[in-house]
């Protein structure tokens, strides 16, 4: 067959979600993809309902009043905000732009999976750098840059683990990389963190960082596909000249912005994961199972070893209870489970100490 993709893209390993179906259980308790267990804002589902007479019209092109908003709360600037199908999007706009055939990409052992996707796509070498015991390591990067390296993907707090490394470690990675590379903040948990504003003040400071964010985690919208990065103006443009005019809808942009605007609701969901986080990480360590401390959604069980996690998953499915298996992320004996309301942290609880009692 003389038709043949270009180089890189059939060493790409499809990406593969958190489960959302289990036989057997018509409506399972799904802990699996970090969702927001107090669904999307009123506000943002009222603002989903009133787009529909709107579904003839094409949407914005330049995302101006989400922009507006995103900047208004967050205290930014519109102009250097760009809008895509998720913060996925918003990544691969960075890849697509900035890295190509012969140049690298760098990320952690890790971070999230789309990252080295992301770099096949665009034809790079994604370049995995070792983390020290669940956290990123700031000079294993700086020692993984070279003058092929173009973009370095940071998850921060990290995905599966929930570790981070303070601002001043950002800073000084930041400081430290070579002119040429752009220091990517994936921070699509920071909403659940203290203390820490994504990477914004240093986008404000410097010409080779941008962040980015989005609306699936903390905002309860993963099923509109609604992300943004900000970042010098520059590189922004260069952004919007790749993404597509429309590629988001009214109904996707209404909703964001209702869902952004709703601070008291952002606000709640805040205060009830970081006080059920703790809950859930306590009891599990109670259980004898590691668990390091979370700055996400999510905590990460560590078992003694890959044969006693997938039993507990076993068990953890009979009781109807979806979580992830993370052995594609490098941990065969951990299981990721987002923190779900209080109820759904209970249940968990419950079915785990069965499971321990029993073995």
């Amino acid at each position: 067959m003389s038709i043949t993709p270009q180089p890189g893209i059939m060493d790409i390993a499809l990406y593969v979600g958190g489960q959302s179906r289990l036989e057997g259980h018509a409506d399972p308790l799904k802990l699996s993809s970090n969702e927001n267990p107090y669904g999307p804002s009123p506000r943002a589902m009222a603002a989903l309902e009133r787009s529909a007479a709107m579904l003839h019209r094409y949407p914005s092109t330049d995302h101006a009043e989400l922009r507006a908003a995103i900047a208004e709360i967050h205290g930014l600037d519109a102009e250097r905000i760009v809008c895509g199908v998720g913060s996925d999007e918003v990544l691969q706009f960075l890849a697509q732009c900035y890295a190509g055939p012969g140049d690298e990409v760098i990320h952690t052992e890790h971070g999230f999976a789309m990252y080295p996707i992301l770099a096949r796509a665009a034809g790079a070498t994604p370049v995995e750098v070792r983390e020290r015991d669940r956290v990123v390591d700031v000079d294993a990067i700086l020692a993984a840059c070279t003058d092929r390296t173009r973009l370095i993907y940071l998850t921060n707090p990290g995905n599966p683990t929930g570790t981070m490394i303070p601002l001043s470690e950002v800073e000084r990675l930041a400081g430290a990389i070579p002119d040429h590379v752009i220091l990517v903040l994936d921070g699509a948990y920071v909403e659940f963190t203290e203390g820490y504003d994504g990477g914004a003040s240093l986008v404000e400071s410097r010409e080779n960082v941008v962040m980015t964010r989005t609306f699936s985690k903390i905002h309860g919208l993963g099923g509109l596909r609604i992300g943004w990065g900000y970042g010098p103006r520059a590189i922004i443009d260069v952004l919007n000249r790749v993404r597509q005019p429309f590629n988001l809808s009214n109904s996707q942009l209404a909703a964001a912005e209702a869902a952004i605007r709703d601070t008291g609701f952002t606000a709640h969901c805040q205060s009830e994961n970081a006080r059920l986080r703790v809950w859930l990480r306590d009891e599990i360590l109670a259980l004898g199972i590691g668990c390091d401390e979370s700055h996400a959604n999510y905590v990460l069980a560590r078992f003694a070893d890959e044969a006693e996690a997938m039993a507990c998953d076993a068990a953890l499915r009979e009781a109807g209870i979806l979580v992830r298996r993370v052995g594609g992320y490098g941990f065969p004996e951990a299981l990721r489970i987002t923190v779900g309301d209080e109820a759904g942290c209970a249940r968990v609880i419950e079915a785990i100490s069965r499971f321990k009692a029993a073995a």
